[in-house]
C-alpha cells in the first residue's frame, strides 16, 4: 500500500470519476468529499453562492481525519482547490499525495453540462478557477490533463508516480 491520494480540480473535472477508477485499481477504499459536506454549505452552494474558509474549514478537518485513518491508501475526490487547504490537510496526514485534475473552463464547463442535478451549479464555475491554486513544486502531487478518458488519466497518474499496478 502506499499513501493516500487526493484526487483534486475544479468541480466538473472528474474527481469521484477518476478517484473511484482510482481506488479500484490500487484496490484501496475511496471517499468523495462532498459527502463530508455539512447541510449547510450543500444549501449555500445549491444557491448559487460559493462557500468561503469559514464553511471550508470543518469539512476539510473531517476529511483530514478520513485522510489519517487511511493513510496506509486510500483515495478521496476532493477539490483542495487552495495551497492553504492542501497545508490543512496535510496537517492530517503529511504524506497525502495529490492528483489534480486540470482542463480548461471550455473543457471542464461541457463536463459540468452533462452532470444535471449535482448541486454545484454551472455559474459557479468562474469562482472556482479564480480561487484555484495549481500544486506548487514542493507539494507531492501531479497535474493531468483531463482531456482524455477516466483509463488514460489513471494510466498517465500512475505511470508518473510509479505507483504500483
Amino acid at each position: 500500500m502506499g499513501s493516500p491520494i487526493v484526487v483534486m480540480g475544479v468541480s466538473g473535472s472528474g474527481k469521484s470519476t477518476v478517484g473511484a477508477a482510482l481506488a479500484q485499481r490500487l484496490r484501496v477504499p475511496f471517499a468523495d468529499a462532498d459527502d463530508f459536506h455539512p447541510p449547510a454549505n450543500i444549501a449555500k452552494m445549491t444557491a448559487g453562492h460559493p462557500l468561503d474558509d469559514d464553511d471550508r474549514r470543518p469539512w476539510l478537518e473531517s476529511i483530514g481525519d478520513w485522510l489519517a485513518e487511511h493513510s496506509g491508501g486510500g483515495v478521496m475526490s476532493c477539490s483542495a482547490l487552495k495551497r492553504t487547504y492542501r497545508d490543512q490537510l496535510r496537517r492530517h496526514c503529511p504524506q497525502v499525495e495529490f492528483l489534480h485534475l486540470e482542463g480548461t473552463p471550455d473543457v471542464i464547463g461541457r463536463r459540468q453540462a452533462s452532470r444535471p442535478g449535482h448541486f454545484m451549479p454551472a455559474s459557479l464555475l468562474k469562482s472556482q478557477f479564480d480561487t484555484l491554486e495549481p500544486l506548487g513544486p514542493d507539494e507531492h502531487g501531479v497535474a493531468v490533463d483531463v482531456d482524455q478518458g477516466i483509463d488514460a488519466i489513471v494510466e498517465n497518474y500512475l505511470a508518473s508516480t510509479r505507483q504500483e499496478h
